[in-house]
């Protein structure tokens, strides 16, 4: 019999007393939280969906973890906190991953995980994104009357040889630009880019292949696309004008505009001068840029004053929309509302490491966005089924996972059960049964 010896880590004294830690506990986990991923797994059926797409390149008589295992020990490990494929060498042999994988054995290696994630080519992007623009469709118990579908670039740092890289000017530094594509809180697209592009590229071919199977699905149903100015495309807003899709889209400022709207401008200086308060002004204008051919409605938002740490002066903003509406309740409720889209895309980075394209081939970077894409379904799945007029209903990814997911668990496994006692000094505890509660069968 081997004789382990664990060696101990001193800690400060408590009451007089010596502390000491080892790491000889046994099958404990930090991870105790993670059957709900489990369960928000099941309930929507992301990952099992993909797992039927993609195609399995590998030889059946050699294959010890079959590509749905693959995918819930990736995408879990990420929704866990665990950026880095490394990280499955010890994680292999967590107990409450092994469970919420459906294994009773080791899980993959890192070796193993590294080989998912070169397999990747393009065939397995298209298959991931209509997976999820699938599990978006039956998120839905009766056919939804409008929908917005919000379009957004941003930067992906990149610091080695990756290919695809180039240099950004207006980011300063190399990176990819991928483009996203919410509804709401839900993510359709995560489509990686390389830099050196119009940022509006593909988004039209984009967006009329989700106005197609969203139609498919709910024949009259209202779609509006909602961007900034990096969107405003002529081909775009016309092929929108054809196909019956609404539109509000932001409007870079240049002098035509400035000149059309320099009246309610010079309005908002004088008040300013009078009443020393920031003004704010909104008007209405008929704009067509030269390559348009056409005239279209602008909605100009008017300020002049001096916000708190800023420079003073005028500061216009336009949206071009074929909306009907005032111009300020379609600029404050609908557009500016955009920004909320921003937050969703920091935690794809933040806190579920979208930005972790350190692969060298393309469509390697490409999965691996799309694997932090999918932990993001499950992580808002979790929000939207479990969490509804909770404290946590708008709770971002990273306070999920620390108050549900990350939970101490003593994990008791044998041939006829798996007991997983989660801490007692729990402090969410109650939320926790709930979230199971409400994420069960029925």
């Amino acid at each position: 019999m081997t004789n382990c010896i664990f060696p101990k880590i001193e800690l400060p004294a408590c009451k007089s007393r010596r502390v000491e830690a080892d790491f000889s506990g046994g099958d404990i986990s930090s991870n105790g939280g993670v059957g709900l991923l489990d369960l928000a797994e099941r309930r929507v059926g992301l990952l099992s969906d993909l797992a039927r797409r993609l195609d399995d390149g590998r030889q059946a008589g050699k294959v010890r973890h079959g590509l749905l295992s693959l995918l819930r020990q990736r995408v879990f490990s990420l929704a866990l906190g665990y950026e880095d494929a490394n990280d499955h060498d010890a994680l292999r042999d967590d107990l409450a991953l092994q469970t919420a994988c459906g294994r009773d054995r080791r899980l993959a290696s890192a070796s193993t995980i590294g080989r998912l994630d070169r397999a990747a080519e393009r065939a397995w992007a298209w298959a991931a994104h209509e997976a999820m623009v699938e599990s978006f469709i039956a998120s839905f118990e009766t056919p939804p009357r409008e929908l917005i579908l919000d379009f957004d670039a941003t930067d992906d740092a990149v610091h080695g040889r990756q290919e695809g890289r180039f240099f950004h000017g207006y980011y300063d530094h190399h990176c990819f630009l991928p483009l996203y594509v919410f509804c709401g809180d839900q993510l359709l697209v995560s489509y990686l880019r390389p830099s050196n592009i119009d940022g509006a590229k593909h988004a039209w071919a984009i967006l009329a292949l989700l106005v197609k199977r969203l139609r498919r699905a709910w024949p009259d149903v209202g779609i509006i696309l909602r961007a900034d100015s990096g969107f405003c495309r002529h081909r775009m807003l016309s092929w929108c004008e054809r196909h019956d899709v609404g539109y509000i889209v932001g409007l870079a400022r240049n002098a035509r505009l400035n000149d059309q709207a320099s009246m309610w401008m010079a309005w908002a200086e004088a008040a300013y001068e009078h009443t020393g308060e920031k003004q704010r002004l909104f008007a209405e204008l008929r704009y067509g840029a030269r390559s348009w051919g056409k005239r279209r409605r602008v909605i100009a938002r008017l300020e002049h004053g001096r916000p708190k740490g800023k420079k003073g002066g005028a500061n216009p903003r336009y949206v071009v929309t074929n909306l009907e509406g005032g111009g300020q309740d379609l600029y404050d409720g609908l557009y500016c509302r955009r920004g909320e889209m921003e937050n969703r895309i920091k935690e794809q980075q933040l806190d579920l490491f979208a930005d972790r394209t350190s692969c060298h081939k393309w469509w390697p970077n490409q999965f691996r966005l799309i694997l932090a894409s999918l932990a993001y379904g499950l992580i808002e799945a979790i929000r939207r089924l479990a969490l509804k007029g909770t404290e946590m209903a708008r709770a971002q990814a990273g306070t999920i996972r620390l108050k549900l997911l990350k939970i101490g668990a003593v994990i008791i496994r044998n041939t006829r059960r798996v007991a997983i006692h989660l801490s007692t000094a729990c402090p969410d505890k109650a939320l926790f049964e709930l979230a199971v509660a409400r994420l069960k069968p029925g």
